[in-house]
């Protein structure tokens, strides 16, 4: 069986990291789409992994949490009509934990945006930290009994609940409401109110839609497969922990974060599937 160099696999990879779709990666590597599928999916499956057992006793302070909406195969109104739609077809949201200190994403989760997927978020954001932080969320509701459950007492835990206005007629579907004010609110604990923010966390959803194909809105380059979603998701998060080397720091945030000693390439990346 033929295998790829490495430094082929990383070039496909950093294609995939700077947000090209299968079809420009295949296209621009002079490799076939299915190549450039399973990579991502045995990359995908590996950085999942590192994930999940080094970023772990994060020492962080402040942590801002949010959800991002994408879609599978079709999005969810469309579904009942998509001709074979797959399992997992419809509305995909990705949970996300950063560290507004180190920029550090410390979990992300697929999936619905519904009370059991809050729960297995937060269950996972609480067992990565290494000490009482400031929590904030913004206000979907499923964020109090997820925080509650998981943290207990042992939490600043404040919401940032934003209020909007209309948005002019005629520009409804691609321009968003005007903010008019944000309401802070105290759930648990001793929350600073300067600190009760969420810019840092939907700073990162912008950072996902430039970087993955899969987000872009208005395109043909969405998932296809859920599984092959989380795959891509796995691969942005490892490159924007350990190989991106960020402009304030100058380091990478893992470094910054105290969870690693170097600088990753996109090399390393590629031998972690090995």
């Amino acid at each position: 069986m033929n295998r790829l160099s490495l430094e082929k696999r990383a070039q496909i990879l950093g294609m995939l990291c700077e947000g090209m779709s299968l079809r420009a990666t295949s296209r621009l590597a002079d490799v076939s789409i299915n190549t450039v599928t399973k990579l991502l999916v045995d990359v995908g499956t590996a950085c999942a992994a590192y994930h999940d057992e080094h970023v772990r006793n994060v020492k962080s302070q402040r942590v801002q949490v949010d959800e991002i909406w994408s879609f599978t195969y079709a999005k969810a109104k469309n579904v009942k009509t998509a001709k074979a739609a797959p399992e997992g077809a419809g509305d995909t949201w990705t949970w996300t934990a950063i560290d507004a200190d180190s920029k550090l994403i410390v979990s992300y989760l697929i999936g619905g945006r519904d009370a059991e997927y809050a729960h297995e978020f937060m269950q996972d954001v609480a067992s990565r930290l290494a000490n009482r932080v400031q929590l904030t969320s913004d206000g979907h509701g499923t964020y109090l009994g997820a925080v509650e459950d998981a943290f207990g007492d042992d939490v600043d835990f404040a919401t940032l609940i934003k209020i909007y206005g209309s948005v002019p007629e005629g520009q409804r579907r691609y321009s968003p409401a005007i903010c008019k004010g944000a309401r802070k609110d105290r759930v648990t604990g001793n929350p600073d109110r300067e600190h009760v923010s969420t810019s840092y966390v939907e700073r990162q959803n912008l950072t996902m839609r430039m970087h993955m194909r899969r987000f872009t809105r208005l395109t043909n380059g969405f998932s296809k497969k859920i599984e092959n979603h989380a795959h891509a998701v796995a691969l942005h998060f490892m490159f924007y922990n350990f190989a991106k080397i960020h402009k304030t720091p100058r380091v990478t945030l893992a470094m910054q974060a105290g969870i690693a000693d170097h600088v990753w390439t996109l090399e390393d990346i590629a031998q972690l599937a090995d």
